[in-house]
């Protein structure tokens, strides 16, 4: 049997990193940290407050038309065909391409502090990398301090002030306790979070008892619950099997985590969710096995939102076993970059991924955009348990998902609207200011070209990172133009955005999964037939 130099391999594909791509980050146009895309020669954002986009086809999630765009001040003003407008507009044309809301990423990880050292994408570099990639507004997670959300808060928004884009906020919650409780409260009704995240797995994991708590409160306030499924208990004790087993490398990851983990777990938490009459989202659907439980309970009707991820759409393991070692290293396809939790999945869950997608039981697609780099990669190469869980996606989301989706055949123009942007609006009460291009709608808008080619490099990409997940991946369907806030931030293959220009985007409680849930509640109430009246015994 073949045995693996895991300090070879980490010297191999740091070498391949500093011989190929020693420019990695002047190539793709990143300035400093600290230093916006406009200055010191990275191009400078478009001052125009008034574009017409003209001639393209304008998708949404529920129709398509041939029209033109007009936007003023950040705002889609008009939606209709011929649009005439004076000599101080600037005009883009779309003729033969598709003009689509900019994409929504619901979960993404930048400048988060995990497993002892900090994701490479800040809020300026993610946010610009998002931008080229036609992804327009992202809800990134916030990590309590030591449990207290409010510290928590403060930590993000402070990082969040060099934000180049549009950006709201979940909060996870790490411990359970009265105080956090009240925090919750405070998040929903003053500070525009509506959704909390429950861990299944890791120090932060809950246990059913805590669950049932963090559902019920969540409930009350009208938040989203969002869980990480997978039983960490289980997930504890398959580690501790392969390290006794001797298998320290990446592969000991998958093989820790399997999918009967991931789907105890989603179903365990969809049942708890079912008993409190609550909805439910599941974030990083990532196997078949955790896709059923969703299916059935969607099916029985009950309000639970299922998310993919679009590395479990478009990969697989294979290259985790790759026995030529050399071509793993050159292609930082092994130690690098493929440990995420939970595990992209062996060939044929990214296929049976897809036609869930296709089919409504997932509803729309994320990242889990968690980028590190090689050197942080490698503080787990003697122990796959210290490997820093995480890949990158929010540039190439919108790529990945028009290429395997929309190429395929698979769904339509609309569909993929839908599921890269509308649904996530309405899932988290912003639509239709997001998600949308109707008059009143912000100008978050993409003008993709599905007849243009793409393909994905660390070498061009525009994250800190010296490595990507889906490196050589080739494609048709890619974004020429997005329009942010009213600007045009990439046209050209040239970035031109502004450091802290984004804006907070607050979402209020009592999305549409909670409707009706109160009828829900009260014929309940109501079938019950008891407290039963009898007779008190005289004896």
């Amino acid at each position: 049997m073949m045995t693996v130099d895991h300090h070879v391999l980490i010297v191999s594909v740091i070498a391949f990193f500093s011989v190929s791509s020693p420019l990695i980050f002047a190539t793709a146009q990143v300035c400093d940290a600290g230093v916006g895309y406009g200055e010191s020669g990275c191009g400078t954002a478009s001052s125009s407050s008034k574009i017409l986009i003209a001639g393209g086809t304008v998708v949404n999630a529920f129709h398509q038309e041939v029209a033109d765009v007009y936007v003023e001040d950040g705002i889609i003003v008009a939606v209709r065909p011929n649009i005439k407008v004076g000599d101080d507009v600037t005009i883009v044309d779309a003729t033969g391409k598709f003009v689509m809301p900019g994409g929504i990423d619901p979960h993404t990880h930048l400048a988060s502090d995990l497993m002892g050292t900090e994701t490479v994408d800040d809020f300026f570099h993610g946010q610009a990398a998002a931008l080229a990639g036609g992804t327009t507004l992202h809800i990134d997670f916030v990590i309590p301090l030591d449990g207290n959300l409010t510290l928590g808060l403060e930590v993000y928004e402070k990082k969040a002030e060099k934000s180049c884009m549009d950006y709201g906020f979940h909060m996870a919650i790490t411990k359970w306790n009265d105080e956090v409780s009240r925090e919750m409260e405070i998040m929903v009704k003053e500070k525009g979070i509506n959704s909390f995240k429950f861990f299944m797995a890791y120090s932060w994991m809950f246990h059913d008892e805590l669950l049932l708590e963090g559902f019920k409160r969540c409930k009350s306030l009208g938040a989203l619950a969002m869980v990480h499924a997978e039983n960490g208990d289980a997930v504890v004790e398959g580690q501790r099997r392969m390290i006794e087993l001797g298998i320290t490398g990446p592969e000991g990851h998958d093989l820790s985590r399997p999918a009967v983990l991931e789907a105890e777990a989603t179903g365990r938490a969809i049942r708890l969710a079912s008993f409190l009459n609550t909805p439910l989202y599941v974030v990083h659907v990532m196997s078949i096995e955790a896709m059923e439980e969703v299916a059935k309970a969607r099916q029985s009707g009950q309000r639970v939102v299922g998310e993919a991820i679009a590395s479990g759409l478009a990969l697989d393991n294979s290259k985790l076993w790759d026995p030529d070692f050399r071509t793993a290293a050159k292609q930082v396809l092994l130690l690098m970059v493929y440990v995420m939790s939970p595990p992209i999945r062996e060939a044929g869950h990214d296929k049976a991924l897809q036609s869930a997608l296709s089919n409504g039981v997932l509803q729309l697609v994320g990242t889990d955009h968690c980028g590190f780099n090689s050197t942080q990669k490698a503080l787990g190469i003697d122990d796959f348990r210290k490997i820093p869980n995480g890949v990158n996606g929010i540039e190439e989301r919108m790529h990945v998902v028009w290429h395997t989706m929309v190429e395929s055949g698979q769904i339509s123009p609309s569909d993929y609207v839908r599921v890269t942007s509308s649904e996530c609006a309405k899932i988290f009460n912003i639509y239709p200011r997001k998600g949308a291009i109707l008059a009143g709608s912000d100008a978050d808008i993409i003008i993709l070209n599905p007849n243009a080619s793409f393909e994905i490099s660390a070498a061009t990409h525009h994250s800190r990172s010296d490595n990507n997940i889906y490196e050589g991946f080739t494609g048709k369907g890619k974004v020429e133009v997005t329009i942010a806030g009213g600007r045009v931030v990439w046209e050209n293959e040239e970035l031109k955005v502004v450091l802290g220009s984004g804006k907070y985007i607050e979402m209020p409680p009592y999305s549409y999964p909670f409707g009706g849930i109160d009828k829900a509640d009260a014929r309940y109430l109501s079938s019950l037939k008891a407290p039963v009246q009898r007779f008190k015994s005289s004896i």
